[in-house]
């Protein structure tokens, strides 16, 4: 595996200067691990809530409260990497990420995983855009889509690995066993990160010729309007899929914890397996063709569960949209990096985009949570086809008016 990795990296033109190779892979498989520790809760915590006697709304509040802490922290944390680098935030990150894994086997109401949840996200805001703003900076102009494709292959397949490790450990073991579990993965990014990442004062951040662009000036920029409003609807469908459609397997057909893992996973890991070509192609093609493209087969993706009658329908629909993703996550990725180093800002535009895929997750949940109290369960998954309809048609609308205005290179 090390040996297809290391071509993966060398593909091409020398993805990442040979310096920095070691930055990049480190950094790859902390992410890898972290996330995939994560991932193995996923298909658990809403079926575990729900046996709490959680009802919608608070199973929506357990990924919700994640996302709450994580979007007010964000700006934040991005803007002080971008002042005092990167390596101390990431390492604060991954250690209460360990913490709080383990504080999990203790939690015995929804009220106390709301709550964990709510701290584990201010945890998350100091690691995923401070992670992804290293890897930008380290990317060599004219290769950001591939960069940031091959970077994201480690959290699409440690997600889809870590739902599926999640039912095979509560099926064979326990609910518990699967949150130590997310505590050992994520103890051993800590050590990754801190025992192999460079210091301080060889990042570009903190450097004290590294400008710090006012928020004004990102906040104008229309191109990273569109690409924020586009992720976050994405990402507001995840949050619909991560919260219900366990749910909807166990109530509707009565799925095992395995089958469950399998679903939540496939959709990921579909997006996982298309982010290096796709990110080989949007340094090549249009890039609003990629994520217009990748829009519409999302929002068919996110409307068929509403029609499925068994697993198989269900299986199709997360295969769909997980190549919806899969097509437009890596050209709005590389337009993400792009942004930020014209304006030598990477770690505020990576927080402004994990802002968006906060919000998603926040505002899908809830939403699906509300249809699901007040309709039935099978309305949430509609609610989130309009979500992605809507800024789909919204980045359509923005793309031929603002991209082609721009120094930002649409092919």
């Amino acid at each position: 595996m090390s040996q297809i990795f290391t071509r993966l990296i060398n593909n091409g033109k020398g993805i990442i200067p040979t310096d920095h190779k070691g930055i990049f892979v480190t950094l790859f498989f902390a992410i890898f691990t972290t996330v995939t520790g994560v991932g193995i809760v996923v298909p658990l915590l809403p079926v575990y809530a729900n046996d709490l006697g959680a009802t919608g709304i608070y199973v929506g509040l357990i990924f919700g409260s994640f996302s709450i802490s994580r979007t007010f922290l964000l700006p934040f944390f991005g803007r002080l990497s971008d002042k005092k680098g990167r390596k101390p935030l990431i390492v604060a990150g991954l250690a209460a990420y360990t913490i709080i894994s383990i504080a999990f086997v203790f939690s015995e109401n929804v009220e106390s995983l709301i709550i964990l949840r709510f701290i584990q996200g201010a945890a998350s805001a100091m690691i995923m855009p401070v992670v992804q703003a290293y890897v930008g900076e380290i990317t060599p102009a004219g290769q950001e889509g591939y960069s940031m494709g091959l970077f994201n292959l480690s959290m699409f397949l440690s997600l889809s690995l870590g739902p599926l490790m999640g039912g095979v450990i509560k099926d064979i073991w326990s609910l518990d066993a699967a949150f130590v579990c997310m505590g050992i993965l994520s103890a051993i990014g800590l050590w990754l990160c801190l025992f192999l990442l460079p210091p301080v004062s060889m990042e570009q951040a903190g450097n004290t010729n590294y400008q710090i662009v006012p928020w004004s000036n990102l906040l104008k920029d229309k191109i990273l309007i569109s690409i924020f409003i586009f992720r976050y609807a994405y990402v507001a469908c995840i949050g619909v899929i991560w919260c219900f459609l366990p749910v909807f397997a166990d109530i509707e057909f009565g799925l095992s914890g395995s089958l469950t893992g399998v679903l939540v996973m496939l959709g990921v890991f579909v997006s996982g397996l298309l982010q290096i070509p796709m990110g080989w192609a949007a340094d090549r093609i249009n890039k609003d063709i990629m994520i217009i493209t990748g829009g519409i087969l999302s929002t068919i993706g996110m409307m068929l569960p509403y029609w499925s009658s068994s697993f198989s329908d269900l299986v199709v629909a997360v295969i769909v949209f997980g190549i919806g993703g899969g097509i437009s996550m890596p050209a709005i990725m590389a337009y993400a990096v792009i942004i930020g180093d014209e304006k030598k800002a990477m770690g505020s535009v990576m927080s402004i985009m994990t802002v968006a895929h906060s919000l998603g997750m926040l505002t899908g949940s809830m939403a699906a949570g509300l249809a699901m109290d007040f309709l039935s369960l099978r309305l949430s998954f509609p609610c989130g086809t309009l979500i992605m309809l809507i800024g789909t048609i919204i980045f359509l609308s923005m793309a031929d008016k603002s991209f082609s205005k721009n120094n930002y290179p649409v092919t």
